[in-house]
């Protein structure tokens, strides 16, 4: 069953989804130097940051975006039922490691985002947090899709989070030759990951709700290879992709616009490519390709929600922007129709979103207006 998108929230290192996305149309890179541990030690000196210092921030940034959905969903939580689900890889990890070094105690219940949302929205239901790195957030929309068709919510807060770790941070110094300046995804040249943060909340309700939307997601598919710990693959990025179309009942030729998932990493963007050619170029496809971490950095558990969020923008405003950071097409690229050097005007129906964590937990949503 389809189900309405009532509201969408954001919070990235450019501010709200509408800053957001007019950068993104800009070419805005929102890299600057790091904020949080010592570059010298961690091997990195770039991050895409959210300007919020203290404790606790992640959950800060996620009652906002909760906040401001719920308002704008009008949902009524006397008549409807509502349960707020969030996907994050890192949770409040920042929070304890401060706490590690010195600081404060981390409150247990901020921990896993119960209190920090019930809090923030009276009366809802359940509050259900799940992790699943940067597919995090397509989990979440996966399962406030299926309360609704089950009849077990009358309105789902789909959300996200994630803020930046010393241990995640040490472990991209790790891997790379030598610090990264920005992220380019699909580039030639790109070089690695950068960390950003971010939060982001969907409203969801049944078709038959009254009122205005946004607009419709149509499906998720999933799935989790767990082929390796950290590297992508194409048949488990591809079974994700076919279960999108087939749960929405599309076909491959359908689909306008892919907002991929484009890390800028050696391993991700070849794989990534290669599956786009497999599920969508070869049965006829031709869908315009942007990406968005070149402006906003890897935003882990957020990084489905904030593809979203411009798919539906890209929907509403019939403009698809260009992917900040691609220069030269990586050769596993060729063919493919990535937005370059600026915005392109677009009537898109159907947009892809597509989100990838590790152990090959995959996420694809298909959303088309409402």
């Amino acid at each position: 069953m389809t189900v309405r998108v009532v509201a969408s929230s954001l919070r990235t290192c450019f501010g709200t989804g509408d800053q957001t996305f007019e950068a993104l149309l800009r070419g805005e890179n929102g890299v600057g130097p790091l904020r949080h541990g010592s570059a010298d030690r961690l091997g990195v000196e770039r991050g895409y940051h959210i300007l919020d210092d203290g404790p606790s921030r992640a959950g800060r940034w996620l009652a906002g975006c909760a906040a401001d959905a719920f308002a704008r969903s009008r949902a009524d939580p006397v008549r409807e039922r509502v349960i707020a689900i969030v996907g994050t890889g890192l949770g409040e990890l920042a929070a304890v490691e401060d706490w590690a070094l010195g600081g404060a105690v981390p409150d247990p219940e901020h921990l896993h985002y119960g209190g920090v949302l019930r809090a923030v929205l009276p009366g809802v239901t359940d509050v259900i947090t799940l992790t699943g790195a940067c597919s995090a957030g397509g989990h979440a929309l996966a399962l406030a899709q299926d309360l609704l068709e089950l009849g077990e919510a009358d309105v789902v807060l789909a959300c996200a989070v994630d803020g930046m770790t010393r241990s995640m941070l040490a472990m991209i110094g790790r891997v790379a030759a030598e610090p990264t300046s920005r992220v380019r995804p699909f580039d030639a040249d790109r070089t690695g990951v950068l960390l950003g943060e971010g939060a982001a909340a969907v409203a969801l309700t049944r078709t038959e709700r009254p009122g205005p939307a946004l607009a419709s997601v149509l499906a998720t598919g999933l799935s989790c290879d767990a082929r390796h710990e950290t590297a992508p693959d194409v048949a488990g990025i591809a079974e994700a992709m076919r279960d999108a179309l087939s749960r929405a009942a599309r076909v491959a030729s359908e689909v306008d616009v892919v907002v991929a998932h484009g890390t800028g990493t050696a391993l991700n963007d070849p794989v990534e490519s290669a599956a786009l050619r497999e599920v969508l170029l070869e049965p006829g496809g031709s869908p315009l390709v942007t990406a968005v971490k070149g402006a906003v950095g890897h935003l882990s558990g957020t990084a489905a929600l904030v593809n979203v969020d411009v798919a539906i923008r890209c929907l509403r405003d019939g403009v698809v922007p260009a992917v900040t950071g691609l220069e030269t097409v990586l050769p596993e690229g060729d063919g493919i129709r990535f937005v370059l050097g600026g915005p392109v005007e677009a009537a898109p129906r159907l947009v892809q979103t597509e989100a990838f964590g590790f152990g090959g937990a995959n996420a694809v949503s298909l959303l088309e207006a409402a």
